[in-house]
């Protein structure tokens, strides 16, 4: 009621601002019919939306003033100086009401039945009018309600609880409003192409920025570097700003969905349920508009192809009705869209016959093929399995386009289906599409920018390293942690040079586009950079090898290269077809983490998984600051902590020095180490615990014992204040009683991420989702776990929901439950006992889960 309660003032205000000035026009120009009709709509909106939030004596001037209005639309009266001069007073007393109510958000008591009974008078109307008595309540719908019988009964029957009238006088309520600012002035209607021209001129200013900070690296002018990093700061700040003002929620996309999946559903004759969840998700307009399209033909095509018909869901067992759920959130820079169905799910065989039908693969391709691969085929040009053209579908346009437009603004699609369990895809997209952050790479003596987005990781391979390029069937591939990816070479798909297979020595910048993975060869790798992405020229338009150009900081022009384009030029080998997994490893990579192994200190080399460390940054001395005890760097436009491996400030005399930056919920930290070994892909298996306190444990990992690292160390230890960490009793070893089986539920990719090593580390067979509606799915399937450990706070259904789910039915009811959240006050712990958690632990407090659940000997045993 508050936000709308808000809204209405500001319309309000300039409504009235406008009145003022419509009127005077409206007394020298009396015959002007489309003014009249101006100011009628202004003073009727007014009073409708009195009557919805519950404002009579707001509603009952409004109205009155709107008879007379009416009056002289109708041509029944003349708008002369005294007729205006009343409604003119009317406004006047509608803005005293107002300010009051601005201020003390309550409508104030009052008699407004004389200067009602003038503006009767005029439209020759005599009713009377009871006035609002001080701390009266009034109920819609009451026989109190001061009720005016020409007012019509729709426009107040059901309407909102009505606010209530003010305890204090007019002339006091009056006073206070006079100290609060106008909620009118706190916000201000901004042209868009405004808005775009500001954002232009913030690009400019971060090249500005690039430009400038490129010269001072090269200068020994060290009287540059204090205000060059002032103006970096401010720059990021402004960049910031700006960038809020273009954003808008997606549920200004999703709004006009629910009627889309009611007249489907009455044109399918199917019951359709459609849940939104994320709605007040932001991003960027520019964005929104190139999705929307995307987003409602995938809803249209989750009620036709997805969901069966009431019938045949009935026969299957399931609910008659369907649901489609939509989902939005913001993960790593990244806005993620989730659109899933409770349906059919893709008919593997189907598909593989209209495959072959097409010849778009031989049956002996076919069948070296997974069930995800086949699928992937529903994305091709002019695929579809719809046995008849409807309006819905069957014309084979559709996935292909979807896919197409969602690759244009640098985003990927995923999809994964279940026969008879319904269908579910992964839209990634960026935040904003005018400022990127780009990886610059040199191919034949030229510079170009990869939108980092695609970057999955940077390789180097050739005689001297262990990472070997083969050429197989005349094609080059590397081979990386027993998979076979694809290899073209940037310089001479752009013809540069020839198109060298047999490399020695050389970059291979490893790329994803939806599924497919891929290797581009280049000369030289040489840092990221936040790039302003420009549109390319005309003459270049049709050429799909670049999707713009920028401005380097040394102040050379680059071209971006748009990696959907690149794909194209692979042929089938970066397809699904050519896409493959030695079969002999296919079992190990299944539980596979993906390590970034680095040296830190004295000892073995140490290991972190990779899905933790949100950059890998490089820091001078010069960039080191004191903050109390602290060593901070600035980061992004905010001060970033850092330490060593030891936890300790950091102390650099000269030299760079790499930073492992870690990233949640907008904490950054970072973790500076010696030098970055390379990243590898195995399943961790400790193999001995470690005394240290920010090591988890050795493994055997590349061939090497190598230490893993614990971040909750260094999370808990230097930042405390970060989770609210949670004091515990000492550690306790119950090796022969702890559960084996565990169910994580978190939706921070951080925190499973923490979370997944420390408890593989004891020994326990973790399976981790990222809410509880993807748990409940488990529970259904049939699965079994020997403890649930679940965050509280989640979206869509939160923690305590989950666990009263859980107890309430299903096979789950006696399993035991340990709450994980950053709040342990005591009224926190008994509300989860209340909802059916049977412990409740600090976030990252390893101690206190390890402890918590092996203090459940009775657990529900999974069969071995």
């Amino acid at each position: 009621m508050d936000e709308l309660l808000a809204d209405f003032l500001t319309e309000c205000a300039e409504s009235m601002t406008l009145l003022d000035v419509e009127l005077v026009k409206l007394e020298r120009n009396p015959s002007d019919r489309e003014l009249l009709g101006s100011i009628f709509r202004m003073v009727h909106t007014i009073k409708g939306t009195c009557g919805f939030l519950g404002l009579p004596r707001l509603q009952h001037v409004a109205h009155a003033a709107e008879n007379v209005l009416g009056d002289f639309r109708e041509g029944k009266l003349v708008p002369g100086p005294s007729e205006v001069s009343l409604i003119l007073e009317a406004l006047d007393r509608i803005k005293e009401i107002l300010a009051v109510l601005e201020a003390t958000r309550a409508e104030p008591a009052g008699d407004d039945s004389e200067l009602i009974a003038r503006l009767d008078a005029c439209s020759g109307r005599q009713e009377e009018v009871e006035p609002i008595m001080p701390n009266a309540v009034i109920a819609p719908g009451s026989e109190t309600l001061p009720a005016r019988t020409n007012v019509p009964a729709p426009e107040t029957e059901g309407a909102a609880k009505p606010v209530l009238a003010a305890k204090n006088p007019p002339e006091e309520a009056a006073g206070r409003a006079a100290a609060t600012e106008s909620v009118a002035h706190q916000t201000l209607r901004v042209n868009i192409e405004l808005l775009e021209k500001l954002m232009t001129l913030v690009s400019e200013l971060v090249l500005t920025r690039n430009q400038l900070l490129q010269t001072a690296r090269k200068s020994s002018d060290n009287a540059l570097k204090a205000p060059l990093q002032r103006l970096s700061h401010i720059t990021s700040e402004l960049q910031e700003g700006v960038m809020k003002t273009r954003m808008q929620p997606i549920g200004n996309v999703w709004s006009k969905l629910p009627r889309v999946v009611r007249d489907l559903g009455m044109e399918l004759g199917k019951q359709i349920e459609l849940e939104m969840v994320g709605a007040d998700t932001e991003l960027d307009r520019q964005i929104l508009e190139l999705i929307k399209d995307p987003l409602t033909h995938m809803v249209r095509n989750s009620a036709d192809h997805g969901l069966e018909t009431t019938k045949a869901r009935v026969a299957a067992g399931k609910p008659e009705q369907g649901k489609i759920r939509l989902n939005a959130f913001h993960e790593g820079g990244h806005i993620i869209i989730e659109i899933a169905d409770d349906g059919k799910g893709l008919d593997t065989n189907a598909i593989a016959a209209k495959i072959l039908a097409n010849g778009l693969a031989t049956e002996a391709e076919l069948a070296s093929l997974s069930t995800q691969q086949i699928q992937q085929f529903i994305f091709k040009a002019g695929f579809s399995t719809a046995r008849q053209v409807t309006n819905v579908s069957g014309r084979g346009v559709g996935m292909d386009v979807v896919r197409t437009n969602i690759e244009k603004i640098g985003g990927t699609i995923e999809m994964s289906s279940e026969l008879g369990r319904g269908t579910r895809f992964v839209i990634k997209i960026p935040l904003t599409l005018a400022i990127v952050s780009a990886l610059i790479v040199a191919a034949a003596g030229e510079r170009y920018a990869i939108p980092q987005i695609g970057v999955v990781e940077l390789v180097r391979a050739g005689a001297r390293s262990k990472h070997r390029i083969e050429v197989i069937d005349g094609a080059p591939i590397l081979r990386l942690r027993d998979r076979l990816l694809p290899l073209i070479s940037l310089a001479g798909v752009l013809g540069l040079r020839g198109d060298e297979t047999n490399v020695e020595d050389t970059h291979v910048v490893v790329s994803q586009i939806g599924p497919c993975v891929f290797g581009l060869i280049v000369d030289q790798v040489f840092d990221t950079e936040e790039i302003v992405v420009k549109p390319v020229a005309p003459i270049l338009r049709g050429h799909r090898l670049f999707s713009g150009n920028t401005i380097l900081g040394d102040g050379d022009v680059v071209m971006i290269l748009d990696l959907n384009g690149l794909t194209d030029r692979i042929g089938k080998s970066a397809n699904p077809v050519a896409e493959k997994k030695e079969a002999s490893s296919q079992s190990q990579q299944d539980d596979a983490t993906s390590l970034l192994l680095f040296r830190a200190g004295a000892g073995a080399p140490k290991a972190v998984p990779l899905a933790l460390v949100t950059r890998l940054e490089e820091i001078e001395p010069a960039q080191i600051e004191w903050s109390g005890t602290s060593t901070v760097v600035q980061y992004r436009g905010r001060l970033m902590p850092i330490v060593d491996f030891e936890g300790q400030p950091v102390r650099v005399s000269d030299g760079t020095r790499p930073v492992l930056v870690f990233t949640d919920a907008g904490n950054d930290m970072g973790l500076v180490v010696d030098s970055i070994i390379d990243i590898t892909e195995q399943e961790i298996r400790l193999e001995c615990r470690s005394g240290s306190v920010n090591v988890l444990g050795s493994a055997i990992i590349a061939g090497r014992s190598t230490e893993v690292v614990d971040v909750s160390y260094f999370v808990n230890q230097v930042f405390g204040g970060w989770f609210d960490r949670n004091e515990t009793e000492p550690f306790m070893e119950a090796a022969n009683t702890k559960p084996r089986r565990i169910l994580l539920v978190d939706d921070s990719a951080f925190f499973r991420n923490i979370l997944l090593p420390i408890l593989q580390s004891h020994g326990y067979e973790v399976t981790a989702v990222d809410s509880a509606a993807k748990a409940l799915e488990y529970r259904d399937k049939g699965e079994m776990y020997d403890a649930i450990v679940s965050d509280i706070e989640m979206p869509g259904m939160d923690g305590f929901a989950f666990a009263a789910c859980c107890r309430a039915d299903g096979s789950w009811q006696n399993v035991p439950m340990v709450a994980l959240t950053s709040h342990t006050a005591p009224k926190d712990i008994e509300r989860g006992r209340e909802a059916g958690f049977d412990g409740h632990v600090g976030k990252l407090d390893r101690e206190a889960l390890v402890a918590e659940l092996a203090s459940h000997p009775k657990a529900h045993r999974v069969p071995s």
